[in-house]
């Protein structure tokens, strides 16, 4: 009986994510903002870097409850008054975004990435499979970016912070609490720890 030969894996599309969200949790509170930008292709052990501004999402959100943490409200600076007039509707919303990850993907696999990715893949995961019952990403797409610090540095995942960095891997971009400005500098960020080859770093012992 002949071998069977393995097809090769398809290439990854890491999206950096980033999310504003009126509380901790999705379903009795919302996601008002996301944003979303490619940050770079992985093709085997081959990583290239994307221009985090070429290829950007952004929409704000209907809320789909009338609760609301004031204090995680104010982070984003967005008037939640405006966005029950105004906001897309999250099931349009959800569908533009999954049209455009199917169009920057062009035969990868799409990978949410985010700085933490638990609270923000929590939300747009959620959002995803109750407006519209699918994901892009599967159920489980998606890379933290301070647990791949964490393993290249080989340092506990608690002790990570951007102060604790090297300076070279921070982004040169400020983060504003606006969902795009943040996913695209997120974007920064991921291309940077997927480039780092801590031995070869003169800064570390």
């Amino acid at each position: 009986m002949a071998a069977r030969t393995a097809r090769p894996a398809r290439p990854s599309l890491y999206l950096s994510v980033d999310i504003e969200a009126d509380g901790p949790i999705p379903g009795p509170y919302s996601m008002i903002s996301f944003g979303a930008a490619v940050a770079g292709r992985q093709d085997g052990a081959a990583y290239t870097a994307a221009d985090p501004e070429q290829h950007t999402f952004y929409r704000q959100l209907r809320p789909i409850s009338a609760e609301f943490v004031p204090q995680a409200l104010a982070v984003s600076g967005l008037d939640r008054a405006r966005l029950v007039r105004e906001g897309c509707e999250p099931a349009l919303a959800m569908d533009e975004f999954r049209s455009w990850v199917r169009e920057v993907c062009a035969g990868a696999r799409a990978v949410m990435c985010g700085y933490p990715a638990s609270y923000d893949w929590t939300f747009l995961y959620w959002y995803l499979m109750r407006f519209g019952g699918e994901s892009p990403f599967g159920h489980s797409g998606c890379l933290d970016m301070k647990t791949l610090y964490a393993t290249k540095a080989r340092v506990p995942l608690r002790s990570v912070a951007k102060r604790t960095m090297a300076p070279e891997l921070l982004p040169a971009r400020r983060h504003t609490h606006h969902a795009l400005d943040d996913a695209i500098e997120q974007a920064e960020l991921m291309s940077n720890l997927m480039l780092w080859n801590p031995a070869q770093d003169p800064s570390r012992p």
